[in-house]
C-alpha cells in the first residue's frame, strides 16, 4: 500500500511546511510543500518506481494546501488527514460488524484471490483482529490531532501527524502480517479437513 515510499511521500511535505510557515508565511510554506510533493513524484517517475505512493502524497498535499489557503491558517492543512482518519476508523469497524473485515478484503483483493476466506471462521477472526487494530490507530490519530487542531497547536499537530504515522503504522502492519499468516493456516487446515475451519464453528449461513 506504499511501504516506506508512501511514508516518505506523506512526511517530507510536513517537515517542510512548518518551518517555512514559521519563517516566511503560509503562501511560501504551501508552495514549498507542493514543490516537495511534485519533486517526489518526478523522482519516482524518472526511476520508474511505483507511482501510487507519490500520487497519493501529491493528492493529499494538494487538498491540505487548498484547505489552508481557503482558511488562511496553516493548521487547516491537516484537516483532510484528520477527518479521513475518522472516516477510516468508522469504515474499518463497520466492516468487522458486517463480517467483511477490511484487512481481509484488501489483502485478498490486492493479491487477486477470491473471498472464500469469509466462510472460514479462523481466517475471518484473524482478519477481524487486524482490522480492529487499524481502526484503533485511525481513531487515535483523529482524537489526538483533532484536540491539537482545536487548541491551535499547529507545530504540535505536525509532530503528532508524523509521530502517529510511522510508529503506529508499524505496529498495525505487524498485526496484519500475523493475521495473514494465521488466516492462511486456518484456510490450509480447512482444505485439509474438508471443513470450513478445523478449529472453529461450521460454515455460516
Amino acid at each position: 500500500m506504499g511501504g516506506l515510499g508512501g511514508l516518505v511521500s506523506s512526511t517530507l511535505p510536513i517537515l517542510v511546511l512548518i518551518p517555512v510557515n514559521n519563517r516566511f508565511g503560509l503562501i511560501w510554506a504551501l508552495t514549498a510543500s507542493l514543490a516537495v510533493a511534485v519533486a517526489i513524484f518526478t523522482w519516482r517517475l524518472a526511476r520508474r518506481e511505483n507511482l501510487q505512493p507519490a500520487i497519493s502524497g501529491l493528492f493529499g498535499v494538494a487538498i491540505g494546501a487548498a484547505f489552508a489557503l481557503f482558511t488562511g491558517d496553516a493548521k487547516a492543512y491537516f484537516l483532510y488527514g484528520i477527518w479521513m482518519s475518522l472516516l477510516f476508523a468508522v469504515v474499518f469497524l463497520t466492516s468487522v460488524v458486517v463480517r467483511w473485515p477490511m484487512v481481509g478484503v484488501a489483502w485478498r483483493g490486492l493479491n487477486g484471490h477470491d473471498m472464500t476466506w469469509r466462510l472460514i471462521p479462523g481466517a475471518r477472526r484473524a482478519y477481524s483482529g487486524a482490522t480492529i487494530a487499524w481502526s484503533l490507530v485511525f481513531l487515535a490519530r483523529f482524537l489526538v490531532q483533532w484536540n491539537l487542531y482545536e487548541a491551535d497547536a499547529t507545530n504540535a499537530l505536525a509532530v503528532a501527524r508524523i509521530a502517529m504515522g510511522w510508529p503506529l503504522t508499524g505496529v498495525a502492519a505487524l498485526l496484519t502480517v500475523w493475521a495473514v499468516r494465521h488466516a492462511s493456516k486456518a484456510m490450509a487446515a480447512a482444505e485439509t479437513t474438508g471443513k470450513p475451519d478445523a478449529s472453529g464453528p461450521g460454515m455460516p449461513t
